[in-house]
């Protein structure tokens, strides 16, 4: 063990003082939400509440992988590095809520003006990472190492053709020659569980994710003469039904998905158009599986439409690898986190997920670990969805324009995110 003085009593006393600024600072950015790669205020309320703190302006580093901030709060000591991520980014569903703090933000993008909103938690995110800095940056007498503070932005998918997301913020060079080099990830993301409940799952915790891009390509022609030219309607749509179907070619145990979200048509009625592009995505707790799947979403693409006199092509993009939890890091990092949830009581064990997180790229570059946050009026049903209690506000997944995260949480996440630094900058 290091002689490290970082006490999880003496930080999780420091997190309670804080928890109104916290809630603060999550109000604030609930109502001020920017959808991914446009996270420029995000960013910028960021750095500012970190210069508030007592970085120093060379430990702030803005702009990195598009809109993100890296910070780097360096010990008196010299020790291991750790780093901690929250991402930033919101989506374009309009929030249904009577909250005063609600979001009523429209956004130009990709496609025309969309309302925001924080319908996956991440303002809660970039509040609980807030407040570790807040207190870690008070502490520099006691720290034995680098603590890496890391906003991310695109964790929901950057737009369109645009670049984003972890894996790019990891290309930036802030982040070539990193010293010390961390040796340990962690994130979280807030969940329908129980409000201030802690879960993990080892090994895949959510599935490996990737976007599809589909386009039916056939001759434009006038609606009233559809034999002089070849229709990709036809051909599309079967596409979306065959994408249902492919399931029956992989064995039943390897649980994946295929889901097709938004078919683009660029025409008008009375014309059939020389295009249909559809977007969707693929998520597989078998990483090993995305290159067969792949084959056969490809495969069946270029049969269908050619069957049509019309050709299919297939894209995979922004692929992300599965988040992954391998058990000695959870054995490693366990006893701070069940103490951040208030004991063994407060802990649960979600089944693995078909969501992903691309928290995973930097699982995968450091080694870590991945947890979640219960934030809701809910009760845990063994294998089943979580069931609203009884006078509460209910059950509201993540994307949902009725999701909804308690504040109360907050302070459980600040002390998750001290409890890992303290553990693993003191172990040898």
């Amino acid at each position: 063990m290091v002689a490290n003085t970082l006490s999880l009593e003496e930080l999780f006393t420091a997190a309670k003082a804080i928890e109104p600024d916290v809630i603060s600072w999550r109000h604030h950015l609930h109502q001020h939400p920017e959808l991914s790669n446009r996270e420029v205020k995000t960013a910028q309320y960021i750095a500012q509440r970190l210069h508030d703190f007592g970085f120093n302006p060379n430990e702030i580093h803005e702009q990195v992988g598009g809109t993100g901030v890296l910070a780097c709060l360096s010990g008196k000591h010299p020790g291991k590095g750790v780093l901690l991520r929250a991402d930033i980014d919101a989506l374009p569903v309009k929030e249904e809520s009577d909250l005063p703090y609600k979001s009523n933000q429209v956004q130009e993008y990709v496609g025309g003006s969309f309302p925001v909103a924080h319908a996956c938690g991440h303002d809660c995110h970039i509040s609980m990472l807030l407040g570790a800095a807040q207190i870690l940056a008070t502490r520099r007498e006691q720290i034995h190492g680098t603590v890496y503070f890391a906003f991310q932005p695109a964790e929901e998918g950057a737009p369109g053709e645009e670049t984003g997301g972890a894996a790019f913020m990891l290309s930036s060079p802030e982040f070539h020659d990193l010293d010390p080099r961390p040796s340990l990830a962690f994130g979280m993301h807030v969940t329908p569980a129980p409000t201030g409940m802690v879960g993990w799952t080892p090994n895949v915790q959510h599935a490996a994710s990737e976007m599809l891009k589909i386009t039916v390509t056939g001759e434009q022609v006038h609606g009233s003469s559809p034999w002089a030219g070849r229709d990709p309607l036809p051909p599309a749509a079967d596409i979306i039904s065959a994408m249902g179907q492919l399931y029956r070619q992989f064995d039943a145990k390897d649980a994946f998905t295929i889901s097709i979200g938004h078919v683009e048509d660029k025409g008008r009625f009375n014309i059939v158009g020389e295009h249909v592009t559809l977007f969707g995505t693929v998520r597989c707790l078998n990483a090993e599986l995305i290159t067969d799947i792949n084959a056969a979403i490809a495969r069946t693409c270029r049969n269908i439409a050619a069957a049509y006199n019309c050709v299919g092509e297939v894209e995979f993009l922004q692929q992300v690898p599965a988040v992954v939890n391998r058990p000695e890091t959870i054995a490693a990092l366990q006893p701070g986190l069940t103490a951040a949830a208030g004991g063994e009581d407060h802990v649960f064990t979600p089944p693995a997920s078909l969501g992903y997180d691309d928290v995973s790229e930097f699982i995968n570059t450091y080694g870590g670990m991945y947890a979640l946050l219960g934030v809701q009026d809910v009760e845990l049903v063994p294998d089943g969805i979580p069931q609203a209690t009884p006078g509460g506000k209910g059950f509201a997944p993540n994307h949902s324009p009725r999701f909804y995260a308690n504040d109360e949480a907050l302070l459980t996440g600040v002390r998750m995110h001290l409890a890992v630094v303290a553990q693993h900058l003191a172990s040898a």
